[in-house]
């Protein structure tokens, strides 16, 4: 389904360059819950941005259903992060302005025209309602995101990637900044998703305790592939806990289609 061939990535800043991806090479199956793990600044997120499109490489190339997608035009590849691509970030990304309801229509509100929004607000209006209700929230829907909690942010946020109906879902390091509960919740409510919804999922996780919930397990060690096996046994939920924190990406959403404005660094990312 989404294949990675012999990507290469480096960062730049002025005289000092970080070579984060060494020609990584990864396929992910239709429907499968993957989780990608390594230390950091083994390259995990970056191979996340590049399979999702929010970043280009430097060289080899990604291909959806055997189609080259990291070299359309940025219209197309705006059309891919709105509608075959859901995000979901650590630090959750939502607008603070906007009530819970609001942030989950946001990737709708950038798809349609003003003419075509007003025509169709209802039917994504009940769709917002009903995700947030999927992911226990109904009673959430006109808080702003500062009167929620860490779990009840990245809640609303999962059920934004979830608005367009995506194929599918990147999480990266959905439980970080989440207690050992909360996180447990999270990827619970990530699995139930996959195997309900058939949402095929991606999972950044500095955490190998959360990866017995997920398919298949790769380790990234250097920007490479060094290991691809099935997930270790399924444990009970209640076991799983939450990865550290870690330090705010320096990416941030924005509008248009969901890009990440990538900020130069002299340091690669994870």
């Amino acid at each position: 389904m989404l294949i990675a061939e012999k990507l290469e990535k480096t960062y730049r800043r002025h005289a000092v360059q970080v070579r984060v991806l060494n020609g990584l090479d990864l396929e992910v199956k239709t429907g499968e819950f993957l989780s990608i793990v390594g230390a950091s600044g083994s390259g995990k997120s970056t191979l996340l941005h590049l399979l999702g499109t929010l970043d280009a490489p430097d060289g080899g190339r990604v291909l959806l259903d055997g189609k080259r997608i990291d070299n359309l035009p940025a219209r197309a590849r705006d059309e891919l992060r709105n509608r075959t691509f859901g995000y979901i970030f650590q630090f959750y990304h939502l607008l603070p302005e906007f009530n819970a309801l609001d942030n989950v229509l946001m990737p709708a509100y950038i798809h349609h025209s003003t003419l075509n929004w007003w025509r169709s607000r209802g039917q994504w209006r009940r769709r917002a309602e009903d995700l947030l209700t999927k992911v226990g929230l109904s009673h959430r829907l006109k808080h702003r995101p500062r009167e929620l909690s860490g779990g009840e942010m990245q809640r609303v946020a999962i059920a934004r990637a979830l608005l367009m109906n995506p194929r599918v879902l990147l999480a990266d390091e959905p439980t970080g900044n989440l207690d050992a509960e909360s996180g447990g919740d999270i990827v619970r409510l990530l699995r139930d998703i996959n195997r309900e919804e058939g949402v095929t999922i991606v999972m950044v996780t500095h955490n190998t305790d959360i990866v017995s919930a997920t398919d298949r397990v790769v380790r990234m060690v250097g920007g490479v592939v060094t290991a691809d096996t099935p997930a270790p046994r399924l444990i009970p939920m209640a076991t799983i806990v939450a990865s550290p924190p870690s330090s705010p990406s320096p990416r941030m959403l924005a509008g248009g289609g969901l890009r990440i404005l990538n900020e130069s660094r002299p340091t690669g990312s994870d």
